[in-house]
């Protein structure tokens, strides 16, 4: 008996199609096949020499889904489907598939005009670029035949290129689109279009709001105000960040403007809404720090973190409240205040440029990065809430008593919120549900938000930053042993979607408090040099104290250069102590609440970008690198998220379970092929 090779389809059928791939067991060479005569004048068609062939089914996915498929086109082929249950390929072997997002999915171009306009715009703009250099050598002296690409060396090109920014895919475009809007100098059509998109959802949104609320949000009025001065402000931010400066500094430096041109006015019973609006970014800022803490960094180096997290600050904060004092004729108690809120560390400055230094090599070996991340969650926790200590102590008419209890009851009720919610928040929702990023996001925000409301209701002001922290500490934990990753927590890539909204408001109304032409010049030059001698002082202290670190000199001067920007925690509580003044507070308070605001803000213009570039200058210098190079995706995401990068399903693939009755389908497909061990049928006649 002989037997032809052959394929089989999905439905056990045998045949030439290409449907589904087979791969033989086959331990001798192929021979030809040729038709030989019988004895009774009939021919055959025979294979010479051809031994039984295994035939199997292989785990390669189909090519061809067609318009019928195989499952859902919103999701992805599993690699090694199993096409029957007799299949030998079980998903157990490999592991699960992820189910890929519908917000990630991106659109095929299927249209062979798309397909042929993204061929030619490659070629489009190798002409320009070609024609661009010709007319560049063409103005060189007539002898000189150099080959040099200048266009892509100029200074303009590279701005052009950082304007446009990078696509995950390639971007459609009309034909007409690169003659109307050159290449490199205009944007793709994706952002274009992705522009008109956002102009058209807040014109229609703006409508809606005038149509419910009325006047205030009509032109000239303090909500419309507001939103203008957002976008202005994201648009200042989007500026400075083509330098690498920090986007904040182009926000606050908006907000300054605004103010002073006149452009917007947000006092009276606005200045409510505002306060709001701090809060909640306040919490934002505090749930990121405790997500960003890596708990293992956190288990084995946890004395080192504390010790540079806390002893550095106590002297930053000391360094302010007697400067202050001496030389602004602050009280002690609002020189303490002034003293909480500058020694805090801005970690929207210093996480993008060690996420830079990280990417090169620089202080990978010790954990550098990772120290200094940690180091800025812990001394913004403490910055908060010994802010929120004092706030209440001045604000408060309750007796001696109850200002005594303030520091031992905010740090255990802050300490034991944190744990509590945070362990509820590893049981509900349950980490199988499909939904379980959605609503662990908002679990922890809303129990965040309890926390800081909460707290200020009842007095002790001072527990809600640090049960916030805490809270967001004990839930990473918890689902880092559940299998998540620090680095890409779609719970923290949230929060730092809610932080790319709250940014653009928080530091645009902080830079709109600033009147120029209000300001005291003595007040603004003893600011700045208390500013500068606490930051110095610190800088050294935290030198000083690094031993037993397994750290060098030079790294011990970097993680205390690395700490010297002041941004979030300073626009967030800069202005609350203005705004807790009552009707009948005298002019000599508002005047200590003013230059307290006052300072806060300056602190954010004069160090923020010098600790930025200060701390990519020095980082190639002062940090040692690894010869390795270095794969990030995910630590502290090199590039603005989006909302493509949280999936609201669970992303584990829905597999057949061979306990699970099967469809009709599959049952047909196994008993067709049940028999079927070996390929084979036999040709005679």
């Amino acid at each position: 008996m002989k037997y032809i090779k052959g394929t089989m389809t999905a439905t056990g059928e045998v045949g030439g199609s290409d449907e589904l791939n087979v791969t033989t067991v086959n331990t001798h060479p192929v021979p030809d096949i040729r038709t030989s005569p019988m004895p009774n004048g009939n021919h055959k068609t025979v294979v010479d020499s051809q031994p039984k062939r295994r035939v199997s089914i292989i785990s390669d996915a189909p090519m061809n889904v067609g318009a019928a498929g195989y499952d859902n086109l919103a999701f992805e082929q599993n690699p090694r489907r199993k096409i029957s249950q007799t299949s030998t390929h079980s998903h157990t072997d490999i592991g699960p598939a992820r189910r890929r997002s519908i917000l990630k999915e991106t659109p095929l171009h299927d249209n062979e005009s798309d397909r042929g306009s993204m061929h030619s715009l490659d070629n489009y703009r190798q002409g320009v670029i070609d024609g661009l250099n010709g007319k560049y050598q063409g103005h060189q002296q007539p002898g000189s035949h150099d080959s040099t690409n200048y266009v892509e060396q100029s200074w303009m090109y590279s701005f052009c290129l950082k304007c446009r920014g990078e696509e995950p895919t390639e971007s459609w475009e009309p034909p007409f689109w690169q003659k109307v809007f050159p290449y490199p100098l205009c944007p793709t059509f994706r952002t274009f279009s992705r522009l008109i998109v956002l102009i058209l959802i807040g014109i229609l949104l703006w409508i809606v709001a005038f149509v419910i609320i009325g006047d205030t949000a009509a032109p000239g009025g303090q909500l419309f105000s507001l939103v203008v001065l957002t976008v202005a402000a994201n648009f200042g931010g989007y500026i400075i960040s083509l330098t690498t400066l920090p986007r904040l500094i182009g926000m606050l430096l908006v907000g300054i403007l605004f103010q002073n041109v006149g452009w917007v006015d947000l006092d009276g019973d606005f200045s409510k809404v505002t306060g709001h609006l701090r809060k909640f970014a306040l919490t934002i800022i505090l749930t990121r720090a405790g997500l960003e803490m890596e708990p293992e960094a956190f288990k084995k180096v946890y004395k080192t973190i504390l010790k540079l997290g806390i002893v550095p600050w106590i002297v930053e904060a000391a360094v302010m409240t007697i400067m202050s004092h001496y030389l602004l004729d602050l009280p002690w108690i609002w020189g303490c205040l002034l003293g909480a809120i500058i020694a805090a560390i801005s970690p929207a400055v210093v996480v993008p440029c060690l996420f830079r230094l990280r990417t090169k090599g620089y202080g990978v070996a010790k954990g550098i990065p990772t120290l200094v991340v940690a180091v800025a969650g812990v001394d913004d926790a403490l910055s908060v809430a010994i802010f929120g200590i004092v706030s209440t102590i001045m604000f408060s008419d309750k007796g001696l008593g109850y200002q005594i209890a303030q520091a031992p009851v905010c740090i255990l009720g802050g300490l034991a919120f944190g744990v509590i919610w945070g362990s509820l928040a590893r049981i509900f929702p349950e980490k199988g549900d499909a939904y379980v990023v959605p609503l662990r996001t908002l679990m922890l925000f809303a129990g965040n938000l309890v926390a800081i409301y909460g707290s200020e209701e009842l007095g002790f002001e001072g527990a809600g930053p640090l049960a916030v922290v805490f809270s967001s500490f004990v839930s990473n934990l918890f689902w880092c042993k559940d299998g998540w990753d620090v680095d890409d927590n779609p719970v923290s890539t949230a929060f730092e979607i809610f932080w790319m909204i709250f940014e653009p408001i928080l530091f645009g109304l902080t830079g709109a408090t600033i009147k120029i032409s209000e300001l005291d010049s003595h007040t603004v030059s003893i600011g700045a040099a208390c500013i500068f001698t606490g930051v110095i002082i610190r800088i050294f202290i935290t030198a000083g104290i690094a031993f037993g670190d397994r750290l060098n000199t030079k790294e011990k001067f970097f993680v205390g250069l690395s700490w010297m920007a002041k941004a979030t925690v300073q626009a967030a509580l800069g202005p609350v102590a203005l705004k807790n003044l009552g009707e009948n507070a005298t002019d000599e308070e508002r005047n200590w609440a003013e230059i307290v605001q006052t300072i806060c803000v300056f602190s954010i213009v004069l160090t923020a970008p010098l600790g930025a570039i200060l701390i990519s200058v020095t980082g190639t210098r002062m940090l040692t690198k690894t010869k390795q190079p270095q794969v990030l995706t995910g630590w502290r995401r090199s590039h603005r998220p989006s909302i493509r990068d949280i999936s609201i399903i669970d992303e584990e693939e829905e597999r057949e379970d061979p306990e699970v009755p099967t469809d009709k389908e599959t049952h047909d497909n196994t008993q067709n092929n049940a028999h079927l061990t070996n390929l084979s049928y036999t040709a005679s006649k």
